[in-house]
């Protein structure tokens, strides 16, 4: 396997890159083009609050709703403009070693380092399983994502809760959770003094445009989160986004969206065996991790049959051959993999 690690400029590829308009989109880990319509209606309803600033009442309403979702306290509940809000947000518990577990999404890596903080890549083995002994001892950050992208690993919270020291901070990034069946591994429900965990509301649920998804976590760790953050953070339609997708109804829709990309995901494997590409297994995420012959060639082919896939070189502790596809359902994957087919 090609071990190579990126240069950390390079960390800020992301699917959206790959997938240019018009093409048949792999890229991304983004269910559908749009919210289902319940929800898209639930925003339409709530254009009339644009013409005053977002009202606290509204956001301690959200705040609650999370809270009774996981069965934590409101002040442990901190709403986010995205995922990748709470990742640029990171840096302000003033780490002084972190230790990123790779390969992994890669954004939370580059805000420790444009913050100047020391990272320590945590390289794992093709396998992709947690070694909790490989994290080194010094690290005060470490920062883990569950299920992980791109490999589609989901890692036992035992190992992770392992992961756990006196003085150091554990950052779970749970973005795909709520895209397995029963949530399984998730930390969302610990109180736990040292554990911070982020979700993202923007995949299952297709909001990448408006930026949703919420931190979990000891009040004292979310305090030193915001410091310096700007008034009015997220925006009414944000608010009211969060709060409509974490109410049961919205939960119960989410568990059957894992169902059937479980079922998906199951038919795509068989898909991608059949035609001999090698996919990463147990895959448990919306994604797989897959492995061919010159991947920069096999990316550019598809593109060229108007399909885009994620290239993966720029995961540490991988490299060009491999490449990461969104699960879509199966005439969507029947189109991928008989190009695939053709190609090799």
């Amino acid at each position: 396997m090609d071990t190579r690690s990126p240069q950390w400029t390079d960390l800020r590829h992301h699917g959206d890159i790959d997938a240019e308009p018009g093409l048949l989109d792999f890229a991304v880990n983004v269910r559908g083009d749009g919210p289902p319509d319940w929800l898209r209606q639930r925003l339409v309803d709530a254009l009339g609050t644009l013409g005053r600033y977002p009202e606290v009442a509204a956001e301690e309403a959200a705040r609650d709703q999370v809270a009774a979702r996981h069965g934590r306290r409101r002040d442990e509940v901190l709403l986010l403009s995205g995922g990748a809000e709470g990742f640029a947000m990171v840096p302000r518990l003033a780490p002084a070693r972190a230790a990123l577990i790779h390969p992994s999404f890669t954004e939370p890596e580059w805000a420790l380092r444009q913050a100047g903080v020391q990272v320590t890549q945590v390289l794992l083995d093709e396998a992709y399983r947690l070694d909790p002994a490989a994290v080194p001892e010094t690290a005060d950050l470490v920062v883990i994502g569950n299920p992980t992208n791109p490999t589609s690993v989901l890692h036992p919270a035992a190992d992770i809760l392992a992961l756990r020291r006196p003085g150091r901070i554990l950052v779970v990034d749970e973005a795909f959770a709520d895209a397995v069946p029963g949530e399984p591994e998730s930390l969302a429900a610990m109180s736990l003094p040292d554990v911070l965990v982020l979700r993202s509301l923007t995949k299952t649920f297709a909001l990448a445009g408006l930026r949703c998804g919420y931190m979990l976590g000891p009040p004292e760790l979310l305090a030193r989160l915001q410091v310096g953050r700007a008034h009015w953070p997220l925006g009414s339609l944000q608010i009211e986004a969060i709060r409509a997708c974490t109410e049961p109804a919205a939960v119960e829709w989410a568990r059957r969206e894992a169902d059937l990309i479980e079922a998906e995901r199951v038919a795509m494997v068989a898909m991608l065996a059949e035609a001999g590409v090698a996919v990463h297994g147990p895959a448990r995420g919306p994604f797989l991790l897959l492995r061919v012959p010159d991947g920069e060639a096999m990316r550019a082919r598809l593109r060229d049959r108007g399909i885009a896939v994620r290239r993966c070189d720029t995961f540490p502790g991988l490299g060009p051959d491999h490449l990461r596809v969104a699960v879509r359902e199966p005439a969507q994957a029947r189109v991928l993999v008989d190009a695939m087919r053709e190609v090799l």
